[in-house]
């Protein structure tokens, strides 16, 4: 049995594909975990989704600010934007199965001594409170208030966690946070303008995931969403998104049954221009 953990699909499949063939992943004997964002801006999302929905119990996802976007344009609380792909979905004649085993995956997951986000964790966040905080905006993605949530969901505000946080403000900190999350100041106040690489943090930001004292500093956070940052492969973090709707890399980390992990990489066709 291996494990593997994939980076941004944004609806290539065929790329999705290759990879799937390059590692010889087995639904019977292997799992597979996505880091987010498995639709939009690439050529193919209603193809992805029936593709891993199809593998079963074998594939777990957790859920990227695109995919959430599917999901508020579908219930009408929000609108297609110049670079969205997600018409195949919202016309396919199976749209409600689609939609419905998107909205019952997961915001964070924690196996194999590892815990899947899409975007990040806020420095004061452990392990287990991130967790639980998903798990709180899963309850809503998956219960009845989910249009009504999807309704109040966009917005940068608040910017920063408190644990007196109540309501859709609670929600929104905890969707901003795993999944649009890149750069935050020392005392964990979320920026989202940049979207630059690491090393070009604007003035008074950092990288999440370098914060001093960081709560999670001490397990691996598997996460996708930055593909400016490039493939990262540290004891604390491992980035996969790697630009694949870019033209860039669709990579996946392999975890053995030995324990040693490796980085696999299929390349792709560009199906969207940056800027």
């Amino acid at each position: 049995m291996s494990v593997y953990w994939v980076g941004d699909v944004q609806g290539c499949d065929a790329p999705l594909g290759r990879l799937l063939d390059e590692i010889d992943f087995s639904p019977s004997r292997d799992a597979l975990y996505v880091l987010g964002d498995l639709v939009n801006r690439g050529p193919a999302s209603p193809q992805v989704l029936r593709r891993l929905m199809a593998m079963g119990s074998s594939v777990q996802c957790v859920l990227g600010n695109h995919d959430l976007h599917l999901l508020a344009v579908a219930a009408g609380a929000g609108r297609l934007k110049p670079m969205d792909t997600l018409e195949g979905i919202l016309q396919a004649d199976d749209r409600p199965a689609l939609l419905d085993w998107l909205r019952h995956q997961r915001m964070a997951i924690w196996e194999h001594d590892v815990l899947m986000v899409h975007a990040g964790v806020l420095p004061t966040w452990t392990a287990a409170q991130t967790l639980a905080l998903a798990g709180e905006v899963e309850s809503v993605l998956q219960g009845p208030d989910l249009s009504d949530f999807l309704h109040q969901m966009y917005g940068n505000e608040p910017a920063a966690w408190r644990d007196d946080l109540v309501g859709v403000a609670r929600l929104r900190v905890v969707v901003n946070a795993l999944t649009r999350l890149r750069f935050c100041s020392a005392d964990g106040v979320m920026a989202f303008a940049a979207k630059e690489g690491a090393d070009a943090a604007p003035a008074g930001l950092m990288p999440w995931f370098d914060v001093p004292g960081r709560q999670t500093a001490h397990v691996t956070v598997a996460f996708g969403h930055w593909s400016t940052l490039g493939p990262l492969q540290r004891s604390d973090v491992w980035a996969l998104d790697t630009g694949c709707v870019w033209g860039g890399c669709l990579s996946a980390m392999r975890l053995g049954s030995n324990g040693q992990t490796e980085l696999i990489q299929v390349t792709c066709e560009q199906a969207q221009k940056p800027g």
